[in-house]
C-alpha cells in the first residue's frame, strides 16, 4: 500500500514544502487598523545563511515591513507613530526596554515616508536647487543622547527591510584622520579643521580636498546603513576626510542621524543644510531632553574662567605687537585685544561688587537684569557682536603661535564668546523673562589661582526648556517624537517643554507577570520603618536597618544586584556605618559589610567619571567569577550606573531603591526653578502648569523610573525591583512609577514575607523563561543574528519530510 502511495506523498511533502515557505493568509483583526491588516511572509534576500520571513502589517493604511511577528504592544506603538506623521503633531511615547521600542520606530516612520515617495537611494546633492527630487519628501532627523546609542539604533535599521539613504553625524573628535589635527580636541580641534582647510594654507588637508570627487563618484555611498566607524575606515583607505563626507552626505539623506545636542545647540543647527519644514524630529531615549534644553541655553562663569579669559587677551596683546616690531606683521591689531581685557576686567570688578547676602541664597535678579549689567560695562547689542570678532581673531592668533598647547588646546575665550552670543541671541531680549541671574560666593580651589580668596560665579540660568523646541515650530518641522523607555511621570514633559502632545502613550512590557516581582517594603527585618527623608538618613537605627536588609536580599537574590541610594552623600554615609557596626542582636561579630560580601562581592559608583569604566570592569569580573556567588553595585540615582546601561539577565536580577531621590532644597538652582514654576503657575493662562512641588517630586520619581530600567532587558529576562521605604506605599507616588510595574507592585508591611515571595519568585526563575532563541553567525563576520523558534507548522513539515524520505529510502 504504501509503496502505491509514494508518489502522492512526495507530491504533498514538496507542496506542503511550498506552502509552508511561502504562504500568504488574512490575519486577524487588530485593535490597532481597526479592520482586518494583511500579513504576507515572504523571504528576503540577504547575506544570512537562512533566510527569515518579513511580516507585513498595514496599519493606518500604510504597509509596515517588520522582522518579527509583532507583538500586540509594538503594533500599539507603531501605530501612535504612524498616526502623528499623518495628523502633523506631536506625540510622546513611552514603551519599556526590551519591547522593540527603536525597531518599531524605525519601521513605522521609513513606512509611512517609503508611501510618500521612493527614497533617495543612489543620489548625491545635484549642483542646482532646480533640481526634481530635492526637499521633495521631508527628511526624518533621528537623535538619541550618544554615538553609542546611536550605534545600536543603525544596528536596528540593518535588521529592518528599509534601505533608505541615510548618514550619521560625528565630531571631528570621532571622523578626523589628519594626522596633526586628530590629535586635538574641542574648539582647538575645530579651529585647527578650519585654517587646514583653507584654500592657501601653508599645510593644506589633503583629505578635505580628495571630498568633493569621492562623493560624485560613489553616489551609492549611505544606500546601505554607515556608522562612525564605516567613514573612518573609508578615509583611511581611500582617502576623504570622513567628518566632511558626513556632512556633504547629509544634504541629499532621506534619514539623519545625530546625538539630539546637535540639534538643540542653535549655532550647530544652522550649520546644516537642511530643509526644516515638514521635516520629521525623532528625540529617542528623550528622558534627559528638558534639563539638556535648560543647560544648553545657561551659563556658569566662575571667577577662574574670567581669570583665564583675561589672561588670553593679555598673550593676544603681546603676540600681535611681537608680530608687528619683528615681521611687520600688521594683521591683528593690538588695540582690539587690549580693549577685550579692559572690559574683561570690568566685568569681573564689576561681579565682585555685587552684595552677596549669604552662600546660601547669594545675589538673585530677573533674567532681564544682566543686560543692565553688561550695559554698565558697554556691552550692548552693538558692541557686542565687535567682541565676538574679537574673540575669534583672538582664538585664531592663540592657535597659530600655539599658546594653547601648553593649556591642553582649550581657548577660554572663545566660553565667553558663546556666553555672549546666548546673552545677545535676540534683539528683542524676550528670551530673557525665562531666566534668572544669580551670583553665588564659594570657596576657591588651588587651581582657580585665587590664593585662597572667596570665588564668584555669574549664573544666568534658563527655567524654561521649551525656548529650545520652540525653534522648531517656528521653523515649520512637522512632527516631534520623544520617546524613551521611562519618561513617567510625562505631565511634566509636555508642560516643561510647552508643546502640544496630542498622541501619547504608556505602553505596558512584553513580559508575563510571572518574569517581576515588584515591591515596597515599609520596614526592614527588626521591624524599623525605612524612610531616607533628611530626618531620617542620618539615624543610626535607619542605617543598620537598611544594612541588614540588603545583607538578606544579596543572600536571596541570585547573581547581580544593584542597590541605588538618592545621593552620593548617604551612600558614602551608609558605607561607612556598615563596615563598623555588627548586628546587635547576633552572636555574629562580622560588621555588616563583611556580612554583605560574604554573599555578594561589592563594587562602589565612583563620583569620578573617569574610574567608571574601571567600576564596571570589575563588577562584570566579580559577576563572572565561578568562586563567588553573584555581584553587588552599590550606585547612585542620577548617576553613571542608571543611565543607559544594560544590565540584562544575569547581569541583574534585582534593583534595589533605598529612597526617594529628591534634589537639594536650598541648590539656589533648584530653589529658583520652585519659585520661578509657582510664580508662573499663579498668572492666569490657557494650559495648566506644573507648580513648584509638583516638579521638585516628579523630577525624583523620573530618576526611581531611570534607575528601575536597568534590569528585565528584554522578553526572556526576568528580575526584581524592591523599594526600600514607606513613602512609595503612598498612592500618589506609586501613580508617578512607569505604568508597565504599576500593576505588579504590592505592599509589604513584614520583611519576613519579603523574603517569603522573594525566594519563591527566583527559586522558579528557570522554570519561567522559554529556551533562548538559537543564533547564527553572518557568513563575513561575527556578528550574530536572532533566530526565532521554529513555528509547530515548521516542525510538522520537518517530520513529515523525515518520513517521506525514509520511505523513499525503503522503496529504494
Amino acid at each position: 500500500m504504501w509503496r502505491e502511495n509514494l508518489p502522492f506523498a512526495i507530491v504533498a511533502t514538496i507542496f506542503c514544502s511550498f506552502y509552508f515557505s511561502r504562504v500568504s493568509f488574512i490575519r486577524r483583526s487588530n485593535s490597532i487598523g481597526k479592520e482586518q491588516s494583511s500579513l504576507k511572509l515572504r523571504g528576503r534576500s540577504s547575506s544570512w545563511r537562512v533566510e527569515t520571513a518579513m511580516p507585513t502589517y498595514n496599519i493606518r493604511g500604510i504597509d509596515v515591513d517588520f522582522p518579527f511577528d509583532a507583538y500586540d504592544c509594538q503594533l500599539v506603538y507603531m501605530e501612535k507613530v504612524i498616526q502623528s506623521l499623518q495628523e502633523r503633531c506631536n506625540a510622546l511615547l513611552e514603551s519599556p526596554t526590551g519591547t522593540g521600542k527603536t525597531l518599531c520606530l524605525l519601521c513605522a516612520t521609513l513606512a509611512w515616508r517609503k508611501s510618500l515617495g521612493g527614497f533617495s537611494t543612489g543620489s548625491v546633492k545635484p549642483d542646482s536647487q532646480s533640481d526634481s527630487n530635492v526637499n521633495k519628501f521631508p527628511t526624518i532627523v533621528y537623535t538619541s543622547r550618544t554615538h553609542s546609542q546611536l550605534r545600536q539604533v543603525i544596528q536596528e535599521l540593518k535588521r529592518s527591510n528599509y534601505r533608505p539613504k541615510m548618514v550619521v553625524l560625528g565630531s571631528r573628535e570621532q571622523l578626523c584622520i589628519h594626522d596633526e589635527v586628530s590629535l586635538l580636541r574641542g574648539r582647538a580641534q575645530n579651529n585647527a579643521c578650519h585654517y587646514a582647510c583653507r584654500k592657501g594654507a601653508k599645510r593644506r588637508c589633503k583629505h578635505y580636498s580628495l571630498v568633493a570627487d569621492y562623493v560624485k563618484n560613489n553616489p551609492f555611498l549611505g544606500d546601505d546603513p554607515v556608522d562612525i566607524e564605516d567613514l573612518v575606515s573609508i578615509g583611511r583607505k581611500s582617502g576623504p576626510c570622513p567628518y566632511y563626507i558626513s556632512r556633504e552626505l547629509h544634504k541629499a539623506v532621506d534619514i539623519l542621524f545625530a546625538p539630539y545636542n546637535y540639534l538643540i545647540d542653535q549655532s550647530y543647527r544652522k550649520s546644516l543644510s537642511l530643509d526644516w519644514n515638514n521635516s520629521i524630529l525623532i528625540f529617542d531615549e528623550a528622558h534627559n531632553l528638558e534639563s539638556l534644553c535648560a543647560d544648553a541655553a545657561s551659563f556658569d562663569l566662575p571667577s577662574g574662567l574670567l581669570s583665564a579669559c583675561i589672561s588670553e587677551a593679555k598673550s593676544c596683546i603681546d603676540l600681535s605687537v611681537d608680530r608687528r616690531d619683528k615681521s611687520n606683521d600688521k594683521s591683528r591689531n593690538p588695540d582690539n585685544f587690549a580693549i577685550l581685557r579692559a572690559l574683561l576686567l570690568k566685568l569681573e570688578k564689576r561681579i565682585a561688587e555685587v552684595p552677596v547676602e549669604s552662600k546660601e541664597f547669594g545675589f538673585t535678579k530677573p533674567g532681564p537684569y544682566i543686560y543692565e549689567l553688561f550695559s554698565e560695562l558697554n556691552i550692548t547689542h552693538e558692541t557686542a557682536s565687535m567682541l565676538i570678532g574679537i574673540i575669534e581673531e583672538a582664538s585664531v592668533l592663540l592657535e597659530e603661535s600655539k599658546e594653547l598647547e601648553a593649556k591642553g588646546g582649550i581657548c577660554r575665550l572663545e566660553t565667553m564668546g558663546e556666553i555672549l552670543k546666548l546673552i545677545f541671541r535676540e534683539k528683542e531680549n524676550a528670551h530673557s523673562n525665562f531666566y534668572r541671574l544669580h551670583v553665588r560666593e564659594v570657596d576657591a580651589y588651588p587651581s582657580d589661582g585665587l590664593k585662597g580668596k572667596a570665588s564668584r560665579t555669574l549664573s544666568w540660568w534658563c527655567f524654561n526648556p521649551g525656548l529650545a523646541m520652540e525653534e522648531f515650530s517656528k521653523m515649520g518641522v512637522g512632527s516631534i517624537i520623544l520617546t524613551s523607555g521611562t519618561l513617567s511621570p510625562m505631565d511634566s514633559f509636555a508642560q516643561e517643554l510647552n508643546l502640544d502632545f496630542p498622541v501619547q502613550l504608556e505602553n505596558p512590557h512584553v513580559i508575563s507577570s510571572n518574569q517581576i516581582w515588584a515591591g515596597v517594603v515599609a520596614a526592614g527585618p527588626s521591624g524599623c520603618l525605612f524612610n531616607s527623608s533628611y530626618r531620617n538618613r542620618d539615624s543610626l537605627e535607619y542605617k543598620q536597618e537598611l544594612g541588614n536588609a540588603i545583607v538578606n536580599l544579596a543572600r536571596i537574590v541570585p547573581d547581580g544586584l544593584l542597590v541605588f541610594f538618592p545621593s552620593y552623600y548617604i551612600l558614602d554615609q551608609c558605607i561607612q556605618c556598615w563596615k563598623t557596626m555588627a548586628h546587635p542582636n547576633s552572636m555574629d561579630s562580622n560588621t555588616i559589610w563583611e556580612r554583605i560580601c560574604k554573599h555578594k562581592k561589592p563594587v562602589v559608583e565612583p563620583r569620578q567619571s573617569s574610574l567608571f569604566p574601571l567600576a564596571i570592569e570589575d563588577y562584570m569580573s566579580k559577576l563572572n567569577d565561578t568562586s563567588n556567588s553573584g555581584a553587588l553595585f552599590f550606585a547612585v540615582c542620577r548617576g553613571k550606573v542608571s543611565e543607559g546601561l544594560d544590565f540584562a539577565d544575569n547581569a541583574g536580577r534585582a534593583v534595589v531603591i533605598t529612597g526617594l531621590p529628591f534634589a537639594t532644597r536650598t541648590d539656589p538652582k533648584v530653589r529658583l526653578k520652585r519659585e520661578y514654576l509657582d510664580e508662573l503657575a499663579r498668572l492666569p493662562k490657557e494650559r495648566r502648569i506644573l507648580t513648584g512641588d509638583e516638579w521638585y517630586n516628579q523630577q525624583a520619581s523620573r530618576a526611581v523610573n531611570q534607575a528601575v530600567g536597568r534590569v528585565i532587558r528584554h522578553r526572556d529576562d526576568y528580575g526584581a525591583i524592591i523599594m526600600l521605604d514607606e513613602r512609595f506605599a503612598h498612592p500618589n507616588r506609586q501613580s508617578q512609577i512607569s505604568r508597565w510595574i504599576q500593576p505588579h507592585v504590592k505592599c509589604y508591611s513584614k520583611f519576613g514575607e519579603v523574603v517569603y515571595h522573594l525566594t519563591r519568585f527566583f527559586r522558579d526563575g528557570g522554570n519561567r523563561v522559554p529556551a533562548k532563541p538559537k543564533t547564527l553567525q553572518h557568513k563575513d563576520s561575527g556578528d550574530t543574528k536572532t533566530v526565532e523558534p521554529i513555528p509547530i507548522c515548521q516542525t510538522l513539515l520537518w517530520l513529515l519530510q523525515k518520513m517521506m524520505m525514509a520511505m523513499y529510502i525503503r522503496y529504494l
